[in-house]
């Protein structure tokens, strides 16, 4: 990631900060405070042997805001999804809480008590991290330190790190609230592209993209977290992700 972007927008960011401070407050007492997503937070996806086992960790994506239940939401659609494909069965489990960032999802997977050693572990975590303006080198060595976590409790299974999705698009971000977020999420991205290639056993999966007339579709109630729709499309790109991570356990072996 180029050191002149990073500076340019910090530069920006900087410039701009009185008016993102009014926007951020007003954007926070005005939208409305969505629920999780119902259901268990763990399960089984029938199907064949040898079981794939899959983690979900992050934020409120994997909690499911904008979504009723979870089988709706990207967890489910993800199970789903994966199990449909592989034909196997997928034991899974989520660790997802809403407002989390990538430090808070290091302590959040340090802490929890895993059901099982995963075969394949989804990262998605990020967008909080836009939202509170998170310096990029510091946001940096926060994903190095929660790749390490990663490691530390799941041992070699294969990362799959899911790209943040065209922030500049949101339709409930004002401008220039949005084109500086959107500035922020592009950086962010660039950074997991280069954690990708330092990181032995990392994917990265772009989120999809999305086409002008996809807002209404995209996002839930609030404009901000996707619908079940958006979720469903994010599941087929997180799905590919995953089978191609077990292909390439399958060639290194």
């Amino acid at each position: 990631m180029s050191d002149l972007l990073i500076r340019s927008a910090a530069k920006l960011s900087l410039l701009l900060s009185p008016i993102l401070y009014v926007q951020g407050r007003r954007l926070k007492r005005t939208m409305p405070r969505l629920p999780d997503a119902s259901g268990a937070r763990g399960g089984l996806a029938p199907g064949g042997t040898p079981p794939l086992r899959l983690l979900i960790v992050g934020d409120s994506a994997v909690a499911g805001v904008g979504a009723a239940e979870l089988n709706e939401a990207l967890v489910g659609q993800l199970v789903q999804n994966v199990a449909a494909r592989t034909k196997r069965a997928v034991p899974w489990q989520m660790l997802g809480r809403r407002g989390i960032t990538a430090r808070g999802a290091e302590a959040m997977l340090m802490d929890a008590e895993l059901s099982f050693a995963p075969d394949v572990v989804v990262l998605v975590v990020g967008m909080n991290d836009v939202l509170q303006m998170r310096d990029p080198s510091a946001w940096r060595s926060d994903m190095r330190r929660l790749l390490a976590a990663v490691r530390a409790r799941c041992g070699s299974a294969p990362i799959v790190l899911a790209g943040l999705p065209p922030v500049g698009r949101i339709p409930v971000l004002p401008q220039p609230m949005r084109a500086v977020l959107g500035m922020s999420a592009s950086i962010l991205n660039g950074i997991m592209l280069e954690l990708r290639a330092e990181t032995r056993g990392v994917r990265f999966a772009p989120a999809p993209p999305l086409a002008r007339d996809q807002e209404k579709k995209v996002f839930c109630e609030d404009g901000l977290h996707p619908s079940p729709y958006a979720y469903a499309r994010w599941a087929e790109v997180l799905g590919g992700a995953v089978l191609a991570s077990c292909d390439d356990v399958r060639a290194a072996g």
